[in-house]
C-alpha cells in the first residue's frame, strides 16, 4: 500500500504515526514555495502542517520545482503526502516521532507548468512566498529574459511572478507578499530584494511596478536551523515501511530541534505568518542577529568541537 490520500484511513493507528485530519485537503493555498527539497519539507512544511493540525494557519503550500534534477511523479502518486521521522535525545529520553505531513497541496514543475505557476498570482489568499534554492540561487543573471517560459534564475522567476501579481491586482497595496527566503546566506532577503530591483531596472519595467515592489512587499531576512539528513538508508526505509504498513517514497529524516528566525517590523507580516504560534522554535523579531550569533558560535561551534572529539574517540 502506497501512502496517499485514499490510503490514510487504512493506516493502522497502532503504528504511532501522527496522521492529518482529512479536512486539511480542503484548505486554501496560501503559500508559494520555490524549492521541493528535503530541508524545506523537514522544517518549513512541517511547521505549516503542525499549525494546520492545530487549526491556526489553515492554509497549504504550492511547491515549485525549478531545477532539472528529478521529477515530481512521487509527489503526484502520493498526493504530496510524506512521512517525517524526527529523532533525537532530550533529557536522556530517546525521541522517535513520525508525522504524515499534508501541508503541500500540489507541486508544479517550472519547466512545464510555468503558466500554472503564474496563475497562482491571481489567488487573493496566497500572500506568502518562501524559498530555499541553495546558496547559489540568489544570484544576479544580467541577461535574464522575463519573457522566457520560465525565466532561468530564481530571482527572474520571482520577479516575473511579482509582475504578474501587480498586473492582476492593478498594483493594490493589499496584494503585496511576505517574502521569506531561507537560503543560508547572511541577509538573504536584503540581497534577494536588491537583485530583484536590479533585474527590474535592467528589463526597464514600469516605475509604478517598481514602487509597488518596494512598498507593498515585505522581504524578510530569515535564519533556519535543523539537521535534515534527508532520505533514510535502504535498510532503514524498508524497516520503517514494515512497521508503518505503507510505502513512502518521499520519507524525510530530521532531528527534533528546529529554528526559524524571521526578521520584520510589520504587524501585517506577523499576522499573515500566524503559523508561528504553533511552534516555539519560530521567532518573528525586528532583528535576527542574536539568533545568527547563537547558531554560528554556540551551536555550530560546539558541533565542530564534538565532531573532533568523536573522531578521536573512534
Amino acid at each position: 500500500m502506497q501512502l496517499s490520500k485514499n490510503s490514510l484511513t487504512l493506516i493502522n493507528h497502532e503504528t504511532k504515526v501522527d496522521l492529518p485530519d482529512l479536512g486539511v485537503f480542503d484548505l486554501p493555498e496560501k503559500i508559494l514555495q520555490f524549492g521541493t527539497g528535503v530541508f524545506l519539507r523537514g522544517l518549513i512544511d512541517y511547521f505549516i502542517n503542525k499549525a494546520n493540525n492545530e487549526k491556526i494557519f489553515n492554509g497549504r503550500v504550492v511547491m515549485v520545482k525549478s531545477t532539472d534534477l528529478g521529477t515530481i511523479s512521487d509527489f503526484v502518486k502520493q498526493d504530496c503526502l510524506y512521512t517525517l521521522v524526527m529523532k533525537s535525545v532530550e533529557n536522556n529520553i530517546e525521541i522517535d516521532d513520525k508525522v504524515v505531513c499534508a501541508s503541500i497541496s500540489r507541486v508544479l514543475d517550472a519547466r512545464t507548468d510555468w503558466n500554472q505557476v503564474l496563475a497562482c498570482a491571481s489567488n487573493p489568499e496566497l500572500k506568502i512566498i518562501i524559498s530555499n534554492t541553495t546558496e547559489v540561487g540568489i544570484v544576479l543573471a544580467q541577461d535574464e529574459d522575463l519573457s522566457r517560459t520560465p525565466p532561468l534564475s530564481f530571482p527572474g522567476k520571482l520577479l516575473a511572478f511579482l509582475l504578474q501579481r501587480y498586473k492582476v491586482f492593478k498594483g493594490s497595496p493589499e496584494s503585496g507578499f511576505v517574502i521569506v527566503p531561507t537560503e543560508l546566506i547572511p541577509e538573504n532577503a536584503t540581497k534577494l530584494k536588491a537583485i530583484i530591483n536590479q533585474l527590474a531596472q535592467i528589463n526597464q519595467l514600469d516605475p509604478g511596478f517598481i514602487d509597488w515592489l518596494n512598498t507593498a512587499n515585505d522581504f524578510c531576512n530569515s535564519l533556519v536551523d535543523r539537521i535534515v539528513p534527508g532520505k533514510l538508508s535502504a535498510e532503514d526505509q524498508k524497516l520503517l515501511e514494515s512497521k508503518l504498513g505503507y510505502e513512502d517514497r518521499l520519507t524525510v529524516m530530521a532531528e527534533s530541534f528546529g529554528l526559524w528566525a524571521i526578521e520584520t517590523s510589520s504587524p501585517r507580516t506577523k499576522e499573515l505568518l500566524s503559523f508561528h504560534k504553533a511552534y516555539e522554535g519560530i521567532h518573528i523579531v525586528e532583528n535576527i542577529e542574536k539568533f545568527r550569533e547563537l547558531k554560528l558560535r554556540l551551536l555550530n561551534g560546539s558541533h565542530n568541537l564534538s565532531s573532533a572529539l568523536g573522531f578521536i574517540a573512534g
